[in-house]
């Protein structure tokens, strides 16, 4: 596959939306079985890209997401590759019964485009914040699930699941992002995260707009408090890369997830069941929305308010730290408990019976 033909400086002038679309030009420029269907958003989705270079090969059904992927798993029985587009919101919540059964269960060669992510469509309210459906969609039988952390990994994300046989979601969001790579050849794979930066005292394992929120807060760990954090970006939330999280719990001992999701069954639920299906122990946090829905505003300003900004992750890491302890037993049969933070140990005796 080629390259984008834009340059870095013009990506960051483009929301992560507008990449897809060029992409999904590129790739039925390549391939004529490609086709694209969207239910009344071709503008928003930026999918129209597609509709004036191909309109012969582009269907819109009208407001009618149940019959958008009716069709496209129609098209994909028929032998094209249907990318099927709406808001994720739209597309997990109104049409679970036919992702479900026209395409899940069929195991047909559908491309599920969801954008306006999360909350990055602040200004709509709770209808249009999709917070749940990496939840709901991860749960789908065959189903694989990609949550790109910018504009230059949704086109290798687009570009992955046209080379993968079967069903798959991707959540891409509706604003003009922050640019987390320098360009597309940084080793993406399907299924495989992403090691961002290097450190040994916590891992902060996120994914979407919650990458470039990680890798700042990891900086600012860096530079104010002597604090090593590793950040993982987990685009691929199924199937998920149990490795990278198992070697992260074994070398930190700390792990924090950050997700513009409900912290219900999302990247968070998805990292605790590898962990817990380890049997390694570790402090673990999970930053999200805590079981309510978000306030409505610009995305920015909603991603402080649900606390997975880079300002509530530092807070996260050092809380984490600060109560983190290394036990050893005397030969006594006491126990001496050591908090470490910032280079100061301190030390409190402990009766052997306590919880530690």
């Amino acid at each position: 596959m080629g390259g984008m033909n834009y340059t870095a400086v013009e990506s960051t002038k483009m929301a992560t939306a507008e990449i897809f679309g060029k992409t999904l030009v590129e790739l039925g420029e390549q391939d004529p079985r490609v086709v694209a269907l969207t239910a009344d958003l071709a503008k928003s989705t930026k999918i129209g890209d597609f509709q004036k270079r191909f309109p012969e090969r582009f269907f819109n059904v009208g407001i009618a997401e149940q019959n958008l992927f009716g069709v496209a798993a129609g098209m994909a029985k028929a032998g094209l590759i249907p990318f099927a587009s709406t808001f994720s919101v739209f597309a997990s919540m109104r049409s679970t019964d036919q992702l479900h059964t026209d395409i899940c269960y069929q195991n047909v060669n559908v491309k599920i485009i969801g954008t306006h992510g999360g909350t990055s469509f602040g200004q709509a309210g709770s209808t249009h914040h999709a917070i749940e459906d990496i939840a709901m969609v991860r749960s789908l039988v065959n189903l694989k699930v990609i949550v790109p952390a910018d504009g230059y990994e949704t086109a290798n994300a687009i570009r992955a699941a046209y080379e993968t046989e079967g069903p798959v979601y991707i959540r891409i969001n509706r604003g003009f992002d922050q640019t987390v790579y320098t360009g597309e050849h940084y080793g993406f794979q399907l299924g495989k995260g992403v090691l961002m930066t290097e450190g040994d005292d916590v891992t902060v394992i996120a994914n979407g707009s919650c990458v470039f929120q990680a890798v700042q807060a990891a900086r600012a760990l860096e530079h104010d408090y002597g604090i090593h954090a590793r950040v993982i970006n987990l685009h691929t939330i199924k199937p998920i890369d149990r490795e990278i999280i198992l070697q992260a719990v074994e070398e930190t001992r700390r792990i924090i997830t950050v997700e513009d999701h409900t912290i219900l069954g999302g990247l968070g639920t998805a990292v605790g069941e590898v962990i817990l299906d380890s049997g390694h122990a570790c402090a673990f946090k999970k930053l999200g929305l805590n079981d309510h829905f978000s306030a409505i505003g610009f995305h920015e300003d909603l991603m402080s308010i649900n606390g997975i900004d880079t300002e509530n992750i530092v807070k996260t890491a050092i809380d984490m730290i600060k109560r983190a302890h290394v036990v050893e037993i005397d030969a006594d049969g006491r126990a001496t408990r050591a908090l470490k933070f910032d280079d100061r140990d301190f030390e409190a005796e402990i009766d052997w019976t306590d919880e530690v």
